[in-house]
Formats: C-alpha cells, structure tokens, sequence
C-alpha cells in the first residue's frame, strides 16, 4: 500500500509540472494565465478540506481512547516529559543547523537581486508573542469551537482530560471508550476515501504553482532555495540518525513507510493534510495507537522541525542580503528568541513568516527582506512541510521505543 501510493504520488507530481509547463506556455496573459490556474486550487482546496474534516474528530478519538488505556496518570506524565524532552531538543538542533548552514553558504551575501526599500511594507501580520495569551489559549473556552477552528492543541488538552477521566471512572467508563474506538475506526475508513483523492489534488496543487510562478523562478533564486533544501537534508540525515541510534535497524522501514505522506505533505504544502496517513503509517511500523495518537497531535504544535530550521536560515539571509553583520552572540540570543516565540504561532497560516517578521525587529533586519522569498515561500513550504512529517515519525517512534512499546509492525512494501 505504501508503495503504490509513493508511485502514484510521484507521478502526480510529475503530470503536475508538466500540466503546468503547458498551461503556462499556452496562455501568454498573466492575467488569464492567474485565471485559468485558478480552477486548480479548486481541486487542491477541497481535498484540504476534506483532510481538515477529519482531523479533529481523529484526534479526540484517537488520543481518547489511547489515554483511556493507559491505565494511570504516571505513565501519561512520563510520556508526556519524554514527548517534550524531544521536541525540545529537535527544535533546538534544527534553529541551530539553520544557523550554521546559513553562516557556511552565506546565500544572501550574492542575490544579483534588487533590494525591496527598507520601509517597505510585507503585508504579513507581525504580532508580538504573549506569554499569556499562549498559556490561556492552550485550554479551549469551547471544545466545539476548538474543533471547528481544527485548532489542534486545545483538542489535545480536552482530549487528555477527557481520557483520563474515563480512565478513573473504570467500568462506568467502558460503553463510552469503547463507542471512542468505534469512532476511531470509523474515521481511519473515512481517511482511507479521503486517500483515493490524494494524487488527484497533488496533480491539481504543482500544475498550480508551476503554471503562475513558473520553473525559472527557482534558477532565479537558486543559491537561497538550493543552499536551504541541502540544509533540510542535512536535518533530515541527523533526525534519521538520531531515530537509528534509538529504534536501530528498523528507521529504513520507518522512512519507507513515512515517504508517502512526507510525499503528500510535500507536495500539497501542508503537514496537516498528512496527518490522517502517518498515524496510519506509524502504527503499522508497530507504534501502540495510544501512544501514536497522543504524541503525534503534540508534534502538531510543538515539533515543526522543518518550520524551525527555515527560521534562522530565512532571518540571516535577509540579514545577508542587506549587509547587516549579525555577532555570532547575537545570533544565539536570535535562536531563543524564535524557540520561544514560534510555540506560540503553533496554527498560524505561514507561520514561520509571521515569527520572522516578529523577530526581524529585535535586530535591526528591514522587515521588507522578506519580500523577497515570498516569491519562492510555495517551494520552501513544500520542504518544510515534508520535513516536519518526517520529524514527528521519528519522534513518535523514538518515545514508544522509549517507552518500551514499539511492536514489530506489519511487513513494510518498500
């Protein structure tokens, strides 16, 4: 199954390019070029939705009935610091390797492009982050509202609430976890018809991109966008090391059975719209469903490695690109200061954008920098996206590992 659906990912995606080359060479207005593509999104905006439509419900059902299971609070607090511990480390090691990298390539010292005036304005919200308005919105007012918003770390706080409480109510409790798993399954066959549908969107979302921003555009931008996906596949190379050196031999079929929806969340732009397929994916590599749907909705908010590394590298390239000397002291003091804020963006459409912007200013960085890679954000997006499925999978499986519960899993189809 993994592999038919790679195939067939892959092959979307190249129609897509081609789909595109030929509306763009087709229709030489930009006008009605921007128009006809149009039509497009409308497949791509509808899968997502789709995708969105079952999120929610997933993962209230799924974290539910895992914390249910559990038996006691201890071993949910133990995972639950095991889960953080990770995320924490990850986020740090992938700020850093942003940093590094950014140093060593120095893709903004030769754009060979023209520099947007420094008062120029981006059009991107730049809110300060707020100690408590983070903290307070973590538990939702309203679960109805946080479902329909598929704002996903209010569901989880429920959620755990909701399953420990059936937890300690034991037998009282029983008829309603076991209507939860029901759920649970009822909506993995919704995601297996919402799956069906996947390449037709993948096809629909390159066609698009391709079609208005054109390939010349990533020759045009080559170092900045070819310096940042070497960086994402040294972060890849650590976190896939760093799942070897805990889970050993078995990461190869871990990453054989993540390439699909690493593919569709690449593809799509958006980890969300993979989310119903790794958690499929993580439990037939043999993750108890209990710890996959607790661990894998936090990694959701708190574990977006691709959106961190993208941080650094995008803040000092715009640094770069204006001339402005940024003291390696300073650099770290800029490294914190995202780990920080970006928990709090956890949700924002373009969130990485909307934290660098909030934190350009603390340095003197024209916020007008990031005008330019707006123009190449859709292909940075589709690496990040990738990059933060891959993540979760290997931090997901590295806590049941941990936590002594990762079964031998199904024969992988690589």
């Amino acid at each position: 199954m993994a592999r038919r659906l790679t195939f067939t990912i892959v092959g979307a995606m190249i129609a897509g390019i081609l789909a595109g080359l030929a509306l763009r060479a087709a229709i030489a207005e930009p006008a009605a070029l921007k128009d006809a593509a149009a039509y497009l999104t409308i497949v791509t905006d509808l899968f997502l939705r789709l995708v969105k439509m079952i999120v929610a419900p997933l993962v209230f059902a799924t974290l539910v009935a895992g914390v249910a299971h559990m038996g006691d609070t201890a071993a949910l607090g133990r995972i639950g610091a095991r889960t953080l511990g990770w995320f924490v480390g990850a986020s740090l090691v992938s700020l850093l390797l942003g940093l590094v990298m950014v140093n060593l390539l120095r893709p903004g010292a030769r754009t060979g492009l023209p520099l947007p005036p420094v008062g120029e304005g981006t059009g991107i919200a730049r809110p300060a982050f707020d100690l408590h308005d983070f903290l307070v919105h973590i538990v939702p007012a309203s679960v109805v509202q946080a479902m329909a918003d598929n704002d996903i770390l209010p569901i989880v706080v429920f959620s755990v609430f909701f399953g420990v409480a059936l937890a300690v109510i034991g037998e009282a409790g029983r008829p309603l976890v076991a209507g939860i798993e029901a759920l649970a399954a009822t909506m993995l066959r919704v995601t297996d018809y919402v799956m069906r549908v996947a390449p037709l969107a993948v096809f629909a979302a390159i066609a698009h991109a391709v079609a208005i921003k054109g390939a010349g555009i990533l020759l045009t931008f080559g170092r900045f966008v070819g310096g940042f996906y070497l960086t994402l596949g040294c972060l890849w190379a650590v976190l896939i090391a760093a799942g070897y050196a805990v889970v050993g031999r078995r990461m190869g079929a871990l990453v054989a059975l993540a390439r699909a929806p690493a593919l569709l969340a690449f593809s799509t732009a958006s980890s969300e719209a993979a989310f119903p397929r790794l958690l499929e994916a993580l439990v037939e590599f043999g993750v108890p469903r209990r710890i996959a749907g607790f661990v894998l909705p936090l990694g959701y908010s708190f574990n977006l490695d691709g959106s961190m590394i993208y941080m650094t590298f995008a803040t000092l390239f715009v640094a770069q690109a204006y001339g402005i000397d940024i003291p390696i002291g300073s650099q770290f003091v800029m490294l914190l200061i995202l780990m920080v804020t970006s928990k709090g963006m956890a949700g924002v459409p373009r969130a990485s954008l909307v934290v660098i912007a909030a934190v350009m200013g603390h340095f003197s960085i024209p916020e007008a920098g990031l005008l330019l890679i707006l123009a190449v954000d859709q292909f940075l997006d589709m690496g990040r996206s990738a990059t933060n499925v891959i993540g979760n999978a290997v931090a997901t499986a590295v806590v049941a590992k941990w936590e002594g519960a990762l079964g031998p899993g199904e024969a992988v189809d690589a």
